[in-house]
């Protein structure tokens, strides 16, 4: 890759899964199923067979979609550094893809990973019930101020917060489930257009969480941690960790605080990634990269047609 167009990896998170995600890439290259069962080891679940063939409702389950999604993130980077794609200057991941890029910089083993983040999941099923948490992106509001005040409006003695500063014009908000539902008829009437209910019950990102973190952390320290031999930008900071224990804190505090997904494609621009591409199912992340940085290439590497286009381009 010549100079100046340097190359950055994103990883999607919970959201991007779907029943037979990655069955064209699967077909024509091992190195996805057998990513698929290291992470299996490690989950102690048959993690291909869920993505292959669902139930769509165990697909969903946070305990279950979140290594599912791991294993798919990696899953695509190891093919497309098999096929020749180049080595990324950087790395980021939405939420939970931040562990892929983790596993793709070195810092933890995929079988260990899968196991931290079933862990994540079922800590973050248990940390609110059922049913009292929601989740809702507020689209086409560029007024970051409208959205916290409206929110802290609403709470009403609650949690209500933005959890996910995705692109300009989408962001997500998250707490409980009546402060959110007072929240978008104050938007509506502060003249917000769009809002969508997430379905999902679980408010990731949010203080409500935090009992939770504090839970993960102690996973955590069982765990074998390394130097990342790839930068990676934290969805906390929006910096870069080279410590284990640094990498660790961002991670707890991740879980309770918000996604910075806007600042950390900037941030990907201020290093001089020209090309950005999506490691994972689905186009979630190229959508929020385009709407954050127009001037970047950026492209998804999920189906074949778009994995071999971006080869062929960004040789």
């Amino acid at each position: 890759m010549q100079d100046g167009n340097r190359l950055a990896l994103v990883f999607p998170g919970q959201g991007s899964q779907s029943v037979g995600m990655l069955a064209e890439l699967a077909a024509r290259t091992p190195i996805i199923e057998r990513s698929f069962a290291e992470a299996s080891h490690g989950a102690e679940l048959d993690l291909w067979q869920l993505a292959s063939s669902g139930p769509p409702e165990d697909l969903g389950r946070t305990e279950l979609t979140q290594p599912v999604m791991l294993a798919a993130d990696v899953a695509v980077y190891r093919a497309w550094r098999e096929a020749g794609g180049a080595v990324p200057a950087a790395l980021a991941g939405h939420s939970l893809g931040e562990y892929a890029a983790l596993v793709v910089a070195g810092v933890l083993e995929l079988a260990d990973a899968a196991k931290l983040v079933r862990t994540r999941g079922r800590l973050m099923q248990a940390a609110v019930p059922e049913g009292a948490g929601a989740m809702a992106a507020i689209l086409g509001c560029d007024d970051l101020a409208l959205i916290e005040q409206s929110c802290r409006d609403a709470a009403q003695g609650e949690v209500l917060v933005p959890a996910n500063f995705n692109a300009p014009g989408q962001t997500v908000i998250a707490g409980h489930l009546g402060a959110l539902e007072r929240a978008l008829v104050l938007l509506a009437e502060r003249g917000v257009r769009k809002s969508v209910r997430l379905p999902v019950s679980v408010p990731a990102h949010t203080p409500l969480m935090r009992d939770a973190a504090q839970a993960l952390a102690a996973q955590m320290d069982t765990l074998t941690w390394h130097t990342p031999v790839i930068e990676i930008i934290h969805n906390v900071d929006v910096a870069s960790h080279h410590e284990p224990q640094a990498i660790r804190a961002a991670l707890v505090a991740q879980l309770s605080e918000p996604v910075r997904w806007t600042e950390s494609v900037a941030e990907l621009v201020r290093r001089g990634c020209t090309r950005i591409g999506e490691c994972g199912p689905g186009k979630a992340l190229t959508g929020m990269v385009k709407r954050c940085a127009p001037e970047v290439d950026a492209r998804s590497l999920s189906s074949a047609a778009d994995f071999d286009a971006a080869l062929a381009a960004w040789r």
